[in-house]
């Protein structure tokens, strides 16, 4: 029995079980699927990161099929303690003041700028600029030739630069999480837990055990059912909360699994409706990301911190709020599966620019299909499904500012040829065709179980986090975000993480007698 029961080991449930725990007085057990990575080398070093995607660790999911997207996605999650954060390039922004605002507009308190700045300065895993010793060179044209065909000022401290603070453009390498030296990465297992582990006698984390579902007794979460690889099953029990850290695909999966969620849905898969909820699921947000080719003249180096460090960020509007509408990254190493599988044949040396939609309309959905837990779920991004056609016309602007930045010296010097879409694709119909069959996922799917006001039916979770219907059970990872913030995610993941962590003491109350 402890105190708090942490359903999943991953960048979020790492930082809240290493807080809670911080109290000696609190007993903490992270129920986490998979092993740990202290002994793991491709999830420590950031320069393996590509080395954990598709590997024993990676759940590689796939989508349905998309209506107007590319259907051949793989959506990695990761089952390793620290979760996604051993498997991304910990790209990580301080959260833009636009997006929170967007927050508050929605209904949500206690998540404006202010809080949630001081939450992210509370960080315990270092976040450095790319060191000079990692700065590609070409890569450092490429930044060149986007400050000079697109206007854009240069960053290099970019969370403590109040002008991107208050414009939200920019070019230049980013801040990555990450030890320069070393090339540790700034995974949360590592910076939270792994000496945690090592020193305090009230956490413990449980390895191997796969979540089945919440035990829900009274109208309360207290405890898990879990199962081994072995098929063993267990409970484990919490006195006083059950924390959800599974991420925004395994979140609602769980809650739907435990009867909470969207009674058409929790029917067909043939599970008891315990509290209808209808947004579990919903609200399924992800950055699709367009791509453009060129054949390079000459080899480009592979000096880099990730191969992903740098990029720009790019309002279309001077109207628009404060925040990247297109957000672009300028790749050590062209990765261009998606157009060769599109038919496309490449060239001996390529480059490319992958512009991203940072702020989508398109809005799609996680859901079971079985009550059997080893099932996958269902995932439909519905990605450029919105009525408006904005995130359509998004990826094709994106796509024309890259054309831009390679036709300005000096990045237009690395350059043969356009290799994809082609010269050839040159209106909006023939742009749209080529890179909505392209596209690739930035693994940023989010707010599957969003936050919101009291009396928005679609809100999973209040402002604190409390799953609405339960008592004692909260969410607290990227499906709670009731929009996509407009940068990558990882740093607003994090600075959620330590202000739920906050929450969740300033909420403790003495255990009753029935319960102590």
């Amino acid at each position: 029995m402890a105190d708090y029961l942490i359903v999943g080991g991953g960048t979020a449930g790492c930082i809240v079980a290493s807080r809670l725990s911080e109290d000696l007085d609190v007993t903490v057990t992270v129920l986490e699927a998979g092993p740990s990575d202290k002994d793991e080398p491709r999830a420590r070093d950031i320069r393996r990161w590509a080395q954990m995607l598709e590997s024993e660790y990676d759940l590689d999911y796939r989508s349905v099929t998309q209506e107007r997207g590319n259907s051949g996605i793989r959506q990695a999650r990761m089952q390793i303690l620290g979760g996604c954060s051993t498997a991304n390039t910990m790209i990580t922004w301080r959260p833009l003041a636009a997006d929170l605002d967007e927050w508050a507009a929605m209904g949500v308190t206690g998540w404006d700028t202010a809080a949630v700045h001081d939450a992210f300065d509370r960080i315990l895993a270092p976040v450095e600029p790319v060191a000079d010793k990692d700065r590609n060179p070409y890569v450092s044209d490429v930044v060149d030739s986007a400050r000079r065909a697109l206007g854009l000022p240069a960053r290099r401290a970019w969370n403590s630069d109040p002008d991107f603070a208050t414009t939200g453009v920019g070019a230049g390498f980013f801040e990555i999480g990450y030890t320069p030296a070393s090339h540790l990465r700034s995974s949360t297992s590592v910076h939270y837990l792994h000496d945690a582990i090592a020193d305090r006698d009230n956490l413990v984390v449980e390895h191997g055990q796969h979540a089945e579902r919440l035990i829900i007794e009274g109208g309360r979460a207290v405890g898990v059912l879990t199962r081994d690889a072995d098929g063993n099953r267990r409970e484990f029990r919490a006195d006083r909360e059950v924390i959800v850290c599974c991420g925004a695909i395994d979140s609602p999966k769980l809650l739907q699994l435990s009867g909470i969620g969207p009674a058409d849905v929790l029917a067909a898969a043939g599970v008891t409706t315990v509290v209808e909820s209808p947004g579990v699921g919903e609200n399924l947000m992800d950055h699709a990301e367009g791509l453009i080719v060129w054949e390079a003249g000459a080899d480009v180096p592979d000096t880099c911190a990730t191969g992903w460090d740098a990029g720009a960020a790019v309002r279309l509007s001077e109207d628009s709020p404060a925040r990247p509408e297109v957000l672009m990254h300028f790749p050590v190493e062209a990765v261009a599966d998606h157009a060769v599988t599109y038919g496309v044949e490449m060239p001996e040396r390529i480059v490319s620019i992958t512009p991203n939609v940072a702020k989508p309309s398109s809005r799609g959905r996680v859901w079971i299909t079985s009550s059997d837990p080893a099932e996958s779920p269902s995932i439909d991004y519905r990605y450029f499904t919105d009525p408006d056609g904005h995130d359509e016309a998004v990826l094709i602007a994106g796509i024309r500012l890259a054309r831009r930045i390679a036709a300005t010296e000096p990045m237009a010097n690395w350059l043969v040829r356009e290799v994809f879409p082609g010269p050839d694709a040159q209106s909006d119909e023939e742009l749209s065709e080529a890179l909505r069959a392209t596209h690739q996922t930035v693994y940023h799917v989010s707010g599957t179980c969003r936050m919101g006001a009291d009396d928005d039916p679609m809100a999973v979770c209040d402002s604190r986090l409390r799953v609405r219907g339960v008592d004692g059970l909260r969410v607290v990872d990227a499906s709670v975000f009731p929009t996509i913030p407009s940068v990558n995610p990882v740093g607003t993941i994090m600075a959620v993480a330590e202000h739920a962590s906050a929450m969740v003491l300033a909420d403790r109350q003495p255990l009753t007698a029935e319960r102590a």
